[in-house]
């Protein structure tokens, strides 16, 4: 599968010295794909296939009839982040059938950004128990979806059940400024926690 550039950057400067992997996780249809591709300066590496009738008994289209492909391995995306680091983002399937997958891909990764919807909050919560079991780090970005519900962001933390420290932001992820300062957030935190690990 050949790489197009979304910049002019293929390949990575010679200078780059530090790789960092994070994930982007949420449930099924939740913008995962859609969020890598708005951030990542390569063309990314996509593994969409086609929704078919046999998949209709696993993948609840409810709120989101205009899915016509999903995810059947992972997204990677690039983001050279200063001379020398980048960083290098793979989104997850979101179906329960995919779970082993996602533990291989969660093996290195420093951190995640997790993607939620207020439509189906409740669906976020086996994504980040999975994120708990492994020890990593997470933060939580409402994808604003045109015609999903708005609320507060303390009832969006009770109804999460998030730690006072867990990041909870907004975005869309369509657009690469609101896809970054959620990325901006998680990197942050995750810069934050291990400096007050080491201190």
């Amino acid at each position: 599968m050949g790489f197009a550039l979304a910049s002019d950057q293929m390949y990575l400067r010679d200078t780059v010295r530090t790789s960092v992997k994070l994930l982007i996780v949420g449930h099924f249809a939740v913008g995962k794909t859609t969020l890598v591709g708005a951030l990542s300066e390569i063309r990314p590496l996509r593994t969409e296939e086609l929704m078919t009738q046999a998949g209709e008994s696993v993948d609840d289209l409810a709120g989101v009839p205009a899915k016509t492909t999903t995810t059947v391995a992972m997204d990677f995306g690039r983001l050279t982040l200063s001379d020398d680091m980048v960083l290098y983002l793979f989104g997850a399937p979101g179906q329960e059938r995919f779970t082993p997958l996602w533990h291989d891909l969660a093996r290195g990764a420093l951190g995640a950004l997790v993607l939620a919807d207020t439509r189906r909050i409740e669906e976020s919560f086996d994504v980040m128990t999975l994120l708990e079991e492994r020890g990593l780090r997470y933060a939580v970005a409402i994808n604003q979806f045109d015609d999903a519900p708005v609320f507060p962001e303390e009832e969006l933390r009770e109804a999460l059940d998030l730690l006072p420290t867990t990041p909870l932001i907004t975005c869309d992820a369509r657009d690469r400024g609101s896809a970054t300062r959620a990325l901006i957030a998680l990197v942050e935190y995750l810069i934050d926690s291990h400096d007050q690990e080491h201190a």
